[in-house]
């Protein structure tokens, strides 16, 4: 379950780390442009900019208690927020642009994999992870490939518990690094 998925968003109590509040004002800003379009997303941009604010209050508004590891941690939130942001555009592009070699649109795609109109233009927009099923019939009709669909990250927690695993096996001779985190996008 992505906490940060449209239909979740609004379960979210407080943001709890740097890359919770990247990923939300991440999407703050992109919802700013869908709203214009439907207005049913305005409560759930309102609801993160308090989550924002509050985190904001809670870590950044007392200069004489921000750490150099905090500082750090947010540079890298802010990168992986990027990178995530850039596989998102690039592949919303990619399907546009083979949707259109193809005589088709966005509304003929949602047809196509049996979603409404509004959730397809979530998906599209990355405000909904796409299903595995989804991802595949685009590859196959468009021939796009998977590494183009498929984001190839590794979520900090999950590294950080591989590599405690890793660590644990007596025979292990491999770890991941930083690199392999979400930045991964070879």
């Amino acid at each position: 379950m992505d906490k940060f998925s449209i239909q979740n968003i609004q379960k979210i109590t407080s943001l709890t780390s740097e890359l919770e509040y990247e990923k939300a004002s991440s999407l703050f800003l992109q919802l700013r442009v869908l709203i214009k379009n439907n207005k049913l997303y305005e409560p759930i941009r309102n609801h993160l900019r308090d989550l924002i604010k509050n985190y904001e209050k809670d870590n950044w508004s007392d200069e004489d208690r921000l750490s150099k590891d905090q500082i750090k941690e947010s540079d890298l939130a802010e990168t992986l927020v990027e990178a995530e942001n850039m596989f998102s555009q690039r592949r919303k592009e990619l399907i546009k642009t083979k949707l259109k070699e193809a005589g088709l649109n966005q509304n003929d795609l949602a047809k196509i994999l049996g979603h409404r109109k509004g959730y397809m233009s979530e998906l599209i927009n990355g405000l909904r992870p796409f299903s595995k099923d989804d991802l595949v019939v685009i590859n196959r009709l468009f021939k796009i490939k998977f590494e183009d669909l498929i984001p190839a990250f590794i979520n900090q927690e999950r590294a950080s518990y591989i590599n405690k695993t890793l660590a644990s096996l007596s025979k292990n001779k491999i770890r991941l690094i930083e690199r392999d985190f979400d930045l991964q996008m070879d």
